[in-house]
């Protein structure tokens, strides 16, 4: 009968799901402890995928300005160049010499708003060497002078920094 009473005698700590034995007081340790670093970790990683969409979008944001307001510092440099054409405009009765000497300012002006914004003018000389990267040969023409040399500049080219905005219009020298 103590055999029956022991068996319907629920065991509390059986029912609790305390471990029983030090191994698996371990193990439930273990598992706890893989749980909150799996909670570490996720949170860590939360954290980091919000932070890249963070700079992501900020990326995108400060490009989309650099295109929007690209050419703002040029656009400042020209204002005062129009200014100077729209009073020269305002002059009632303008001799040749004072409509010399403003397109001369103007053109001051304008040179310097070019280098501000690293605009470089592309004006080879007579008997330069043809560089199909700058300049663009549209007649070859007898010359005294060495074949595939500039002969002459028809419209001066352009760069901006680096890269080729227009290239210099020349006419090259005819190989004998």
């Amino acid at each position: 009968m103590q055999d029956q009473e022991n068996q319907a005698v629920p065991n509390p700590e059986a029912e609790a799901g305390a471990p029983s034995t030090p191994e698996q007081l371990s193990l439930e340790q273990q598992l706890a402890d893989t749980e909150a670093r799996l909670v570490e970790m996720r949170d860590a990683f939360m954290r980091a995928k919000a932070d890249g969409e963070n700079i992501r979008r900020r990326a995108q944001e400060d490009v989309s300005k650099a295109h929007k307001f690209a050419v703002e510092s040029f656009a400042e440099a020209m204002v005062p160049v129009k200014d100077s054409l729209e009073m020269a405009l305002k002059v009632e009765t303008p001799s040749i010499d004072s409509l010399k000497e403003g397109v001369e300012m103007t053109l001051k002006q304008l040179s310097a708003a070019f280098e501000k914004n690293r605009l470089l003018e592309i004006m080879p000389a007579q008997g330069d060497k043809l560089d199909p990267n700058k300049h663009q040969a549209v007649a070859v023409v007898p010359a005294e002078q060495e074949a595939n040399t500039v002969v002459s500049v028809l419209q001066k080219g352009y760069m901006i920094a680096d890269r080729l905005l227009r290239p210099a219009i020349v006419t090259a020298a005819q190989a004998k």
